[in-house]
């Protein structure tokens, strides 16, 4: 029987670490109390569980589902692995949709994305801000960073640094000793783990003063899953 409500599959990476199921689980619960009429589920690529094909695969036949890839840019996951699952699922006898990543895919940084990071950075202050990332060999999944710390400078009207917990330098510690008086560290990461503890730690070694939490399941964050859903979806409507 085809589900009246719309099915909303969020994807994260995954991780070793129980933190950052921890916190994807709570963006889940966050968008879901932000729209009760959607069946929002939480799945993961690698390590934790359940895996998206799984979850999609359980679904009653005739439903309608939105795929949300958890990913700040469009590297390898985004490009590769994420639409490979809605690839399989096409045999299901289900409706599936693929939303854009949460990052920036050209050079119009969201709003909302650029509201998560402020949101969780303590900016009073400070005279600069380090966009601390992951990392990627991937130098068009780098450029989407720049283009969020270009907008995010802009906004705060403070000079912004990209850094890389690994895959590409500079360091967060290098960025930090780059830029002149208070430093912050933005954390363009969706959840904590190993890469984002070096991020902390090398930022804090080279004097950083304020350092932001991922962010996790901040309100602008969830808004801005909602408006991915809205993209595929338009005759439903982004506010709850």
């Amino acid at each position: 029987m085809r589900s009246a409500r719309l099915t909303v599959l969020l994807v994260a990476h995954g991780s070793r670490d129980p933190r950052a199921a921890a916190s994807t689980e709570a963006l889940a619960r966050a968008v879901r109390r932000s729209r009760r009429d959607w069946d929002v589920r939480a799945s993961y690529l690698d390590h934790a569980g359940p895996r998206p094909l799984d979850v999609l695969s359980a679904l009653p036949a005739g439903s309608r589902v939105v795929v949300v890839p958890l990913l700040l840019t469009a590297a390898y996951h985004g490009r590769v692995d994420v639409p490979a699952v809605v690839e399989a699922a096409a045999t299901l006898p289900i409706q599936v949709t693929l939303a854009e990543v949460l990052g920036p895919t050209d050079r119009d940084v969201s709003g909302l994305l650029l509201g998560g990071l402020i949101q969780r950075l303590p900016v009073d202050g400070l005279d600069g801000v380090v966009l601390a990332a992951a990392g990627t060999r991937d130098a068009a999944a780098r450029e989407t960073i720049t283009w969020a710390a270009e907008a995010l400078s802009a906004r705060l009207s403070l000079p912004c640094a990209v850094a890389y917990a690994s895959g590409a330098l500079p360091r967060p510690g290098g960025a930090v000793s780059a830029l002149r008086g208070r430093v912050g560290m933005a954390a363009y990461f969706l959840a904590p783990g190993y890469l984002y503890d070096l991020a902390v730690r090398s930022a804090l070694d080279a004097g950083a003063v304020a350092i932001a939490p991922p962010l996790g399941d901040a309100p602008d964050l969830v808004r801005l899953v909602i408006s991915r859903v809205a993209m595929t979806q338009s005759h439903y409507p982004v506010a709850a």
